[in-house]
């Protein structure tokens, strides 16, 4: 039954992703607004369908900790999912993504019409160069940039070592480290196929102040972000509503 709503959801999300994709492809000959307004739509019956076809319905904890204006955030990665939510739950995010993610249809347009970061991960210190500039500007935009310091997506439970963008961001910044703990790969596979119903957490923490030594910042970082997502894998299911992303 678990494989059968897998499918059926992966069916909806993308299928829904082509169909509004195209139909909101006039949005990006406007303002950057009416394209971010449009995502939040779309994720909204994402949503819907992920708690009514899979029975997964998700939490935010720790908004107090978010900064006002611009701030680095460094979130836990297990799942598709969270480079989704994230839209709906930051107010203005700039999310550092691989390359290869902006040349996929409709999903990759909007992603460069939002003014996401996109890193070319073969281009080795210019694209870390790059990703520092673009980063500092949409930090004095005001906007949140977003990094999964990971590199990639990780099993519940596993603690690679950071990868070094995160310092290079944290010290060219110089604005408060949110870290992120979540447990969205409890529930869901990496490209969102279905493991077990329940409750996705999303947890922002105290954040990091700027000014930091490099090694001190990513120690406090590693061991803030995972403690409290193994804290999360510990902890008994919640009753909890689904928080709008709309």
């Amino acid at each position: 039954m678990t494989a059968i709503r897998s499918i059926i959801f992966q069916i909806y999300m993308y299928g829904l992703m082509a169909i509004m994709g195209l139909a909101g492809t006039p949005l990006l000959l406007g303002p950057r607004r009416w394209a971010r307004n449009y995502l939040r739509l779309y994720l909204a019956i994402i949503w819907f369908g992920l708690r009514w076809i899979c029975g997964v319905r998700f939490e935010v904890r720790g908004r107090e900790h978010l900064p006002e204006g611009g701030a680095l955030i460094a979130s836990k990665h297990q799942s598709m999912w969270e480079t989704l939510a994230f839209w709906g739950i930051l107010d203005d995010p700039a999310i550092i993504l691989k390359r290869s993610l902006i040349f996929m249809p409709f999903f990759g347009w909007f992603a460069v019409k939002l003014g996401n970061i996109n890193v070319d991960r073969t281009a080795g210190s210019k694209a870390l160069r790059k990703m520092l500039r673009d980063a500092a500007t949409r930090g004095s935009e005001g906007r949140q940039v977003l990094i999964f310091p990971e590199g990639t997506r990780v099993d519940p439970g596993e603690h690679p070592d950071f990868k070094p963008g995160i310092a290079g961001l944290y010290g060219s910044m110089n604005l408060p480290c949110v870290p992120v703990a979540l447990n969205s790969g409890v529930h869901l596979q990496p490209y969102c196929g279905l493991k077990k119903p329940g409750l996705i957490v999303v947890e922002f923490l105290e954040p990091i102040a700027p000014g930091l030594p490099k090694a001190q910042f990513m120690q406090t970082l590693h061991e803030r972000i995972n403690l409290a997502a193994d804290a999360l894998l510990e902890q008994p299911e919640e009753t909890a509503d689904q928080e709008s992303l709309a």
